[in-house]
């Protein structure tokens, strides 16, 4: 290969990195959450979200070792703010999902990253792309012409953690300075420390059963470890604004793992508002320039 073909082969592989990194976290928490839901009649929703956010606190501390790098007090405290807000919209979105189904639980929760992305927004052509990924969410949420009601609880605790996952995007710039891995793993650190003892609490030693154990281990290595790893590599380098429309694919790939892996229907309305997801985020990407990139904030 000469330079003259290198140099746009690399420049093509560095630019699709972020966007490669941020679907592949997508899809490894949709089938993560889906096995998780099916630690509910075990051991409720408390205790699977204590499987979670604890094996993947261990997973990240390991990987990434974040004590050989020291912190200044104001980076310790924007850690801990990302973990804590990390560890309530986990919470909210299990608590959601007990009786919701997963990709409708995800669709009502992206209300807050769909708010982070209209904040940001500069250019019509994005105000365009999150009108239509608004579309198709509105169209997944059943509303009217559907046998059953979502249940009212569980759509709250849906926009609580639509309100912590945008504060989630908000917070995670404020850390993405600090050396790799660093603040996600002890951002998921403190999110165990909120979380683990709300499942302990509830499940009791129902936790230690080896095969609830193993499962558990999958849903935090798919649903927590990978994505929020693969975020961290994805927030910084892509505009929030497009960072934003780009996780409306999580309603559709949820709600797709809910199909197969959970037996979750899914009508021709809903099929309809995925297409419109999905198009959504392609166009956010077709849409950028090559200045259109993210300055950490620090």
């Amino acid at each position: 290969m000469t330079p003259a073909t290198a140099h746009p082969l690399q420049h093509a592989v560095h630019r699709a990195t972020p966007y490669a990194a941020l679907a592949v976290s997508i899809t490894a928490f949709c089938v993560g959450t889906s096995f998780g839901k099916q630690l509910f009649p075990a051991v409720g929703a408390s205790g699977a979200i204590a499987y979670r956010v604890g094996f993947s606190a261990l997973f990240l501390l390991a990987l990434f070792r974040p004590w050989r790098a020291s912190l200044r007090r104001q980076d310790l405290f924007a850690v801990v703010r990302y973990g804590a807000v990390l560890g309530l919209m986990n919470l909210s979105f299990y608590m959601a999902i007990r009786t919701i189904p997963l990709g409708l639980a995800i669709a009502i929760e992206f209300l807050g990253p769909l708010t982070v992305s209209l904040l940001h927004s500069r250019r019509p052509a994005h105000f365009a792309m999150v009108g239509l990924a608004a579309t198709g969410l509105a169209l997944l949420l059943p509303l009217r012409d559907t046998p059953h009601a979502l249940d009212p609880a569980g759509i709250g605790f849906a926009l609580l953690a639509g309100l912590f996952w945008g504060l989630y995007i908000i917070f995670g710039k404020k850390t993405v300075h600090l050396p790799g891995g660093q603040a996600v793993a002890l951002g998921m650190l403190t999110a165990a420390f909120l979380v683990v003892p709300l499942g302990i609490y509830e499940a009791g030693t129902t936790l230690l059963a080896p095969s609830l154990i193993l499962i558990g281990l999958v849903t935090a290595l798919l649903s927590s470890a990978v994505p929020y790893s693969l975020e961290m590599v994805a927030l910084k380098r892509i505009p929030a604004n497009r960072f934003g429309v780009l996780m409306s694919l999580e309603p559709a790939v949820g709600a797709v793992a809910g199909v197969i892996l959970l037996k979750e229907h899914l009508s021709a309305i809903q099929w309809l508002a995925i297409t419109f997801v999905i198009t959504a985020s392609v166009g956010s990407v077709l849409l950028g320039d090559a200045e259109d990139t993210v300055t950490p904030v620090q």
